[in-house]
């Protein structure tokens, strides 16, 4: 079972980073995380599908934080090449995305990116609060 999902800022990010640890019940196979200018793109894969009802729990925490993504081409190839084994850095030269983290939940990850970022940049953008 699989979720694609964008939101704002760092924030949200991390929020869903938290309660995605705090379940249990979720088996989860892989979180990826890209960075675009504007938003953030979070594709969460479960081992297994969840029930009905935590479906239905978990969609409505998305929805409450982000909204549904629609794919573009260049996301879609990139999250394909990541599921096929390609490394983060190839995936990133050849499609020209920041993927900030993928496989087990890096909440640091997160974290340290927004850092450096707003360290690069001078001020902090909307999108990195």
């Amino acid at each position: 079972m699989q979720y694609l999902y964008s939101f704002a800022n760092t924030r949200l990010v991390i929020r869903l980073l938290t309660y995605l640890s705090a379940q249990q019940a979720f088996q989860l196979s892989s979180v990826t995380v890209i960075y675009l200018v504007d938003r953030w793109i979070m594709h969460i894969s479960l081992k297994a599908r969840l029930n009905h009802d935590a479906d239905l729990d978990f969609r409505s925490f998305l929805n409450e934080n982000g909204y549904p993504y629609v794919l573009t081409e260049t996301v879609s190839q990139a999250l394909s090449a990541l599921a096929a084994g390609m490394s983060v850095t190839d995936v990133m030269n050849k499609y020209h995305v920041v993927v900030v983290s993928h496989g087990a939940l890096q909440t640091a990850d997160i974290e340290d990116f927004r850092a450096r970022f707003v360290r690069g940049l001078g001020y902090c953008p909307p999108s990195l609060v």
